[in-house]
């Protein structure tokens, strides 16, 4: 007689799991929470390093801010191939287990140039998580809220985000710098520690690799799913017959060919403009604009909960389920004046318009990012999903390395605040621009 054929991705899009994504929504939110905090830490921390270190070039900040992206450039696609390699599991453990043990180290360094060298290291591992964790989500959430799902987790980022601001107007006054790297590093490697028993392996992973029947049983058991299958059956993944194996031109198979370069090209606009408002708010503020530095980090905190508010609005509404791009083309669109229009507020010291406009800057700056994020998780196989991911993330660092450079290039010319902002807003017309072509191509079943 012959085995029973199952198809696990009919399972789970059929599946009732809701204990289980509550459970897998939590840690990943934990995961995400600490990417955040570790990203936006620099920004917050580099006026006690400028004191600590003696430093007085503008341009050695954007060199700090850039040195973690450039190595999230490399850890994105590096570790995206561990993922398709290994597994999603050991690859987000091992990333976070990395950039928090580096991040810690920074507490001991002596030295600008050490400082820069050990968050390149953290990049890597910092490259490393998001991209697993949405092909993870991907592929164990059913179809029809899958996307809110990655976007409901990755609201972490946002809050995580925001995190280095409250300590830099309540602890650094007291502790100094180190205390942000501190809280940084040590996070994350308990997180790393407790995935290793609460952080589930990808269903959908394990057959496309070939493993044994036994071991899919079991991940589907721990779902509550397909508890009457047998661990004789034949498993497949009937939605992944576009790619079975790891491939590179897979990324740009079919629409793909036209869909991976643009939403390259979108990671590279928004994060271009987000790195430069989450790097350099504090210090434009507070050297540029004279405004006080708690007024400075709570407009980092205001930025960063107007992420928290995107994503839990477009998780409530379930945006892009009915919607598909539609709403990053909003969110692109109305960045462009909200930017720009942070910079009038600073010259003027409007500190009501100006928390204002950091939290719409926040809900449509990271509106995108987690638009787009979930978009990558989506458009992939499975057995390249990671990569794509990673890659897209990867790819898109070049905008979060250039955006703070050129901001410390400009703020180096001494430019008046408002223009400055108005530099800022032009990544965000690219990206609308850039999502408008991409809505003709998104919408295609080939590709969903």
């Amino acid at each position: 007689m012959a085995p029973q054929t199952v198809d696990v991705s009919t399972l789970i899009n059929e599946s009732q799991t809701s204990g289980f994504i509550k459970r897998l929504v939590f840690i990943t939110f934990l995961l995400v929470l600490a990417d955040g905090f570790d990203i936006s830490s620099i920004g917050v921390a580099i006026p006690g390093l400028y004191r600590s270190f003696a430093i007085t070039d503008p341009n050695v900040g954007g060199q700090l801010i850039a040195a973690s992206l450039v190595g999230i450039l490399f850890g994105s696609p590096l570790f995206g191939w561990v993922g398709d390699r290994w597994g999603r599991k050991a690859a987000i453990i091992s990333s976070c287990f990395l950039f928090g043990v580096v991040t810690w180290a920074t507490v001991f360094a002596a030295s600008a140039q050490q400082v820069m060298a050990l968050r390149f290291v953290a990049g890597l591992g910092i490259g490393g998580l998001l991209p697993n964790v949405t092909a993870l989500i991907s592929e164990l959430a059913p179809a029809r809220y899958r996307a809110a799902v990655i976007i409901l987790a990755f609201t972490g980022v946002a809050l995580g985000g925001a995190l280095p601001g409250l300590v830099g107007a309540t602890l650094v006054p007291a502790y100094g710098w180190p205390v942000i790297f501190h809280i940084g590093g040590v996070f994350p490697v308990l997180v790393s520690i407790l995935c290793v028993w609460m952080l589930p392996e990808s269903v959908k992973f394990l057959v496309t690799k070939g493993k044994g029947g036994e071991a899919v049983a079991a991940a589907l058991s721990k779902m509550d799913v397909g508890k009457d299958v047998s661990a004789d059956a034949q498993f497949v993944v009937a939605d992944e017959g576009q790619a079975q194996g790891w491939s590179f031109g897979a990324l740009f198979a079919g629409n793909l060919s036209v869909v991976t370069p643009l939403l390259w090209l979108l990671f590279i606009a928004n994060l271009m403009g987000y790195f430069f408002l989450l790097g350099w708010t504090p210090t434009v503020l507070l050297q540029a604009a004279r405004i006080d530095q708690t007024t400075a980090n709570l407009a980092l905190v205001a930025l960063q909960m107007g992420g928290v508010a995107a994503g839990l609005l477009m998780f409530y509404f379930r945006l892009m389920e009915r919607h598909g791009i539609l709403p990053v083309v909003v969110f692109f669109a109305l960045a462009v004046p909200t930017v720009a229009g942070i910079g009038y507020a600073a010259s003027t010291q409007s500190i009501g318009l100006l928390f204002a406009l950091q939290f719409l800057a926040g809900v449509c700056c990271l509106g995108v990012q987690f638009s787009i994020n979930a978009v990558s998780g989506m458009i992939y196989p499975t057995s390249v999903r990671s990569s794509g991911s990673g890659s897209a993330l990867g790819v898109g660092r070049l905008g979060s390395i250039i955006g703070p450079i050129v901001g410390g290039v400009l703020l180096a010319q001494k430019l008046p605040i408002d223009t400055l902002y108005m530099y800022a807003a032009i990544p965000f017309a690219v990206g609308c621009a850039a999502t408008i072509v991409m809505t003709r191509f998104y919408k295609r079943p080939a590709i969903v």
